[in-house]
C-alpha cells in the first residue's frame, strides 16, 4: 500500500515506517522535525529511513494546511497514520497553545484531506492520558473518559471526537489507538527512562515523582507498532449491535473503533528502575518527590477488544525491552 505516516521523525512514527517498508509498502514521511526536544536524534532516525527505496520524505506542519493538501494532493496515499502531534502532559501545562495548534487545528487538516482524497482509513494516536480521573482498572475502552487532568489529554479525547464526527459524517473509517508509557530503542528524551538512563550514567541523581509509588503499563515499541499495523490493516466497520439508547464509546453506528495498545502488566516505578539498575550495572541516587501536576498514580491497559478484533497482544516483558534500550543507548551515545 502507500501510506502516509506523520511525525515520521518521531519515535514511534519512524519506527512504524521501518516495518511498513520492510513488509514493502510505500511510505510517505511528514514531519517537520520541531525543536521539542533533540533534532539531531530526530534526524538519525530518518536518515536510517532516507537510504531505503519506497520512502518519500515531506517536511511541513500539520498546521500548513497547504502543504498537508499539497501532500495528499501528490501522493494519493490509500491509508493514513496520525502520529504527528505536540506531546507531553507536563509541557501542555508551561506551553498550551502548541498543543491547540498541533494537536487540534492540524488534526482537523488532517481529517478533511483524507474526506477530500478518497483515504480508505485513518489511523490515529490517542494516548492513555485520556482516562485522567478514572481510577476503574484495567482502563477500558468502554469506559467513560470525560474527565482529563492535563491539557494534552484533552486535545486527545477532542481527536477521538473529532474523528467520530467525521466517521458518521462522511463514512470515513477511523481508529483511534490509546498508547500506553511507550518505551525502547530510539525513544524519547523526554521519558523516564531515557531521563533516568543518562543521569544514572552520569552520577546525577534521578528524580522519582510520587515517591516511586505510582504504577505504569510499560508497553515496548516493537508490540506498539505490531498493534497499529494490525489495526491499519483492518478498516474500521460500523458495530451492527450498537445502540443510541446504550451507546459503547468505542465503536458506532459509523466505522469508527478505539483500542488500546498496552502490555496489560503495569509496573511500579521503583521495579522498572530496579531493572534499569540491573541493566547498566549501577545503583541509582534517588530524589523523592510528590506526584507531579497533570500525572495520574496508575494506568492499566485493558487490551481485549485488541485481542479479539486484530488476534494481537503485547507481549515484550520490561526486563527484555529495557535491556534492548540500554544497548541501544550505550552504542548511540558511544557510553
Amino acid at each position: 500500500m502507500k501510506i502516509l505516516v506523520t511525525g515520521s521523525a518521531g519515535f514511534i512514527g519512524a519506527a512504524l515506517a521501518q516495518r511498513l517498508l520492510e513488509r514493502g509498502d510505500t511510505v510517505i514521511g511528514y514531519d517537520n522535525l520541531n525543536d521539542y526536544y533533540d533534532v539531531s536524534l530526530k534526524q538519525a532516525r530518518l536518515t536510517r529511513l532516507q537510504a531505503q527505496a519506497g520512502f518519500t520524505e515531506v517536511r511541513a506542519s500539520l498546521e500548513d494546511r497547504v502543504a498537508l493538501t499539497e501532500t495528499f494532493e501528490k501522493y494519493r496515499p490509500q491509508r493514513v497514520v496520525n502520529l504527528a502531534a505536540q506531546a507531553g502532559v507536563r509541557y501542555s501545562i508551561e506551553n498550551p497553545h502548541a498543543y491547540v495548534d498541533s494537536n487540534l487545528a492540524g488534526f482537523v487538516n488532517v481529517l478533511e484531506a483524507c474526506r477530500h482524497h478518497e483515504v480508505e482509513h485513518l489511523v490515529y494516536a490517542s494516548s492513555s492520558s485520556v482516562y485522567g480521573a478514572n481510577t476503574r482498572q484495567p482502563f477500558s475502552v468502554h469506559d467513560n473518559v470525560d474527565h482529563p487532568v492535563s491539557l494534552y489529554a484533552a486535545t486527545k479525547k477532542a481527536n477521538e471526537l473529532m474523528a467520530h464526527a467525521y466517521s458518521h459524517l462522511y463514512r470515513l473509517p477511523t481508529t483511534g489507538l490509546r498508547f500506553f508509557t511507550v518505551y525502547g530503542p530510539w525513544g524519547r528524551p523526554d521519558m523516564a527512562l531515557f531521563l533516568f538512563t543518562r543521569k544514572i550514567l552520569a552520577g546525577q541523581p534521578i528524580d522519582v515523582f510520587n515517591y516511586g509509588q505510582h504504577r505504569r503499563d510499560f508497553t515496548y515499541i516493537d508490540d506498539i507498532v505490531e498493534g497499529v499495523i494490525r489495526t491499519l490493516d483492518q478498516a474500521a466497520a460500523p458495530n451492527p449491535a450498537w445502540s443510541g439508547a446504550a451507546p459503547d464509546s468505542a465503536t458506532s453506528h459509523a466505522p469508527y473503533r478505539l483500542y488500546n495498545i498496552g502490555s496489560h502488566r503495569p509496573v511500579e516505578l521503583l521495579r522498572y528502575i530496579e531493572v534499569l539498575e540491573q541493566c547498566l550495572g549501577r545503583t541509582a541516587v534517588k530524589n523523592l518527590l510528590p506526584m507531579q501536576l497533570g500525572d495520574v498514580p496508575d494506568t492499566f491497559a485493558d487490551v481485549e477488544a485488541l485481542i479479539a478484533d486484530v488476534g494481537y497482544q503485547p507481549t515484550t516483558p520490561i526486563e527484555e525491552g529495557v535491556a534492548r534500550f540500554v544497548a541501544w543507548y550505550r552504542d548511540y551515545y558511544r557510553v
